[in-house]
């Protein structure tokens, strides 16, 4: 009887462990794909992966300071078209990166250090999509932001397509355009606001604002949204289109709430910038942050783990591991 009974648990284990094995693919077919990313994807397949990609970032970083906003506005430009799948970084004509709306975008350099020392330390495991999600990261710690977690697990795309990167706002936009293309992102208007403030570092060309300083909306005068004096210095400084002024013109190498100060005087760099201090419906963010430093470094934190998770490609028949992030894999 003893054996009877012995034998029948042994049978009914084996059936629970069968039907759990063939329900996972199920389960994981129902989650979201940013579910499937974990912290510790690459533990046990490439563990010091998060250290070549940090130590090779500082060391960009620290010959050329002017990077660390150039790879967050890299991996902006890449999450905001087809997702975080790397696209951006794929280097041939008619891709993203030949838009017109990328022609000011750099890193790609820097990516392509740290994949090639990826793959020779474990070929074809870490992605090109993680390395510039994670270096994001590490670039805004440089700067002096808010460390986050980054999960990993991000596929490359095979897919991008330049007509498709000019729809990236580049400062011309209204709030209701701004937030539209945020929210089929799924990003509401608190990210709006707080990934805006990625612009309390780095630099913009006057191309972006020019029509501030002279013809705002056609009017044939300057916005008057934007203060006489600050008027007057980027007059001063904008003789060519493609002369290049810092978005934050205060604190312009620090990661700091000097941004949304910045609006409340009127010294917005451009026009989205400003609005967002201007309309009714994202002012209010811009308060709290000017006055709650904390506040803001906690919240981008969470906004950017949100702009690294959209639109992932994480499945099984979905995407792959480039081995070069300039090419799709050849069959």
């Amino acid at each position: 009887m003893k054996l009877h009974y012995c034998s029948l648990f042994l049978l009914l284990l084996v059936t629970l462990k069968l039907s759990t094995t063939s329900a996972l693919p199920l389960a994981q077919s129902l989650l979201p794909p940013e579910a499937l990313l974990s912290t510790d994807h690459y533990f046990t397949m490439c563990p010091d992966a998060e250290g070549i990609i940090s130590q090779t970032v500082a060391a960009w970083v620290k010959k050329d300071p002017t990077l660390a906003p150039a790879i967050i506005r890299l991996h902006f430009h890449d999450c905001a078209i087809r997702g975080c799948d790397a696209s951006i970084l794929l280097n041939y004509p008619g891709s993203e990166r030949s838009a017109i709306n990328s022609k000011t975008l750099r890193g790609f350099e820097l990516i392509d250090d740290i994949k090639s020392q990826l793959e020779k330390r474990c070929p074809r495991i870490v992605s090109c999509a993680d390395i510039l999600t994670a270096a994001a990261r590490d670039a805004t710690i440089l700067a002096g932001g808010p460390f986050w977690e980054v999960p990993f697990g991000r596929k490359d795309g095979k897919i991008s397509i330049a007509s498709e990167a000019d729809s990236v706002p580049h400062g011309h936009e209204n709030i209701t355009g701004l937030l539209d293309f945020f929210q089929k992102r799924g990003l509401d208007i608190l990210d709006l606001v707080t990934l805006s403030g990625s612009h309390t570092i780095g630099r913009s060309t006057c191309y972006s604002f020019i029509d501030r300083l002279y013809n705002f909306n056609g009017t044939g005068k300057p916005d008057p949204l934007i203060s006489f004096s600050f008027l007057k210095l980027l007059r001063n400084r904008c003789k060519g289109a493609l002369d290049l002024v810092y978005l934050d013109v205060i604190t312009p190498r620090t990661f700091d709430t000097t941004y949304y100060t910045n609006l409340k005087r009127k010294v917005g760099l451009l026009s989205t910038d400003q609005s967002l201090y201007s309309d009714a419906r994202t002012a209010p963010f811009v308060e709290a942050f000017a006055t709650q430093p904390f506040l803001f470094t906690s919240q981008f934190a969470v906004s950017m783990v949100k702009l690294g998770n959209v639109q992932v490609l994480t499945r099984p028949n979905e995407g792959e591991i480039r081995v070069n992030c300039n090419y799709v894999n050849s069959v």
